[in-house]
């Protein structure tokens, strides 16, 4: 296993640096330690052609514009807070308006839009990048000093693993994930409506016309939102469940998931071959099929638009600290935060 560190960028005068793990399969993870980004995932087709599977661009600046969260990491709360607002022990702490009057990805920067200190590990069979910062009581509007902790490991065996933790000073919420979007057709060949994802998950959480949870679990049973025995994306994109339409055309929607790291979620390309298998210890995942992705400008030259790629964002349910009813993510003082979700490169040859 190897680590190649290199300059990225500067973010004014503070160099950005970009970090590539490679195994001895060629498949390689780079990232960035601006916002956590994974800008790069490279795994081989069923014929062995080595491609990138997830959206980004070449640039910082790009990142330092980009509105959606391309392959960030993003905190401290993922999704939405109604209101920005949220009471702790009879404090209410109002946080950053950044979208519709909520509260949305942890506010105006978040995680995915400061610096991180990083640095890097290396043996026979693993590869490490690590990445710190430090989140001041405040920040967007959360209580608490917080330290926090993303660990990316890339083995041999084709598996990454995202390693979060952390620990605050004063009770506050953490809920966080990576944004990363994926497209198994490889250098953006083609969108994601033939991909099929397979999950075993019974429910979803309905949304409102402000795309907030409403805290009803609905039965997938019948619907477009069944994944249990796999089908494809398209399905919902055409769907007339007003889910569906309600999000313009395809999946923004939380699933609760029914088990935790036993293959619980399995994205699949036919034609490429190429297989995703996402575990976590989070309770639930967010199926994002990028509907609201600007159809203006290239990525990676390919010309932006709707469902070129669709997020797997694996997390607490959004909303949970106004929604008594969902599990909570509230984060006790100096109590340690730790969260793992694991992805495994395959193909469907070998299922």
């Amino acid at each position: 296993m190897e680590v190649t560190k290199s300059i990225y960028g500067y973010l004014e005068d503070t160099p950005v640096y970009s970090y590539t793990m490679k195994n001895v399969h060629g498949v390689e993870v780079t990232c960035i330690d601006y916002g956590c980004i994974i800008t790069k995932m490279v795994t081989p087709d069923r014929n062995g052609r080595l491609e990138n599977i997830v959206l980004g661009y070449n640039q910082l600046e790009e990142y330092i514009q980009d509105s959606a969260n391309f392959g960030c990491v993003v905190g401290r709360v993922a999704g939405r807070i109604r209101g920005a607002t949220f009471t702790l022990d009879g404090n209410t702490y109002k946080l950053a308006k950044n979208e519709n009057g909520n509260h949305l990805h942890g506010g105006i920067k978040g995680f995915g839009k400061v610096l991180w200190n990083s640095s890097f590990e290396e043996d026979i069979n693993r590869a490490k990048v690590n990445f710190t910062y430090f989140s001041r009581d405040g920040e967007e509007g959360y209580p608490g000093n917080l330290a926090m902790r993303v660990t990316y490991t890339l083995t041999n065996d084709n598996e990454f693993m995202i390693h979060y933790s952390g620990k605050a000073d004063a009770k506050t919420v953490l809920n966080v994930t990576n944004h990363s979007y994926f497209n198994l057709s490889g250098d953006l060949k083609r969108d994601i409506l033939h991909h099929s994802l397979t999950m075993k998950s019974d429910q979803f959480a309905e949304l409102d016309e402000e795309l907030l949870p409403t805290g009803t679990l609905v039965d997938v049973e019948g619907t477009a939102f069944d994944f249990r025995k796999g089908q494809v994306i398209k399905n919902g994109v055409e769907s007339d469940h007003p889910q569906n339409q309600l999000v313009a055309g395809g999946y923004d929607h939380p699933f609760l998931l029914n088990n935790h790291h036993s293959d619980e979620i399995i994205l699949a390309d036919p034609e490429s071959g190429r297989t995703l298998t996402v575990e976590t210890d989070e309770v639930g995942v967010v199926v994002y099929t990028a509907n609201q992705l600007k159809e203006e400008g290239e990525i990676l030259g390919v010309p932006a638009r709707k469902h070129l790629g669709i997020c797997l964002e694996t997390q607490g349910l959004p909303d949970a600290v106004n929604q008594p009813e969902f599990p909570s993510w509230v984060l006790e003082k100096n109590k340690p935060f730790s969260s793992v979700t694991k992805y495994y490169f395959g193909l469907l040859d070998e299922q």
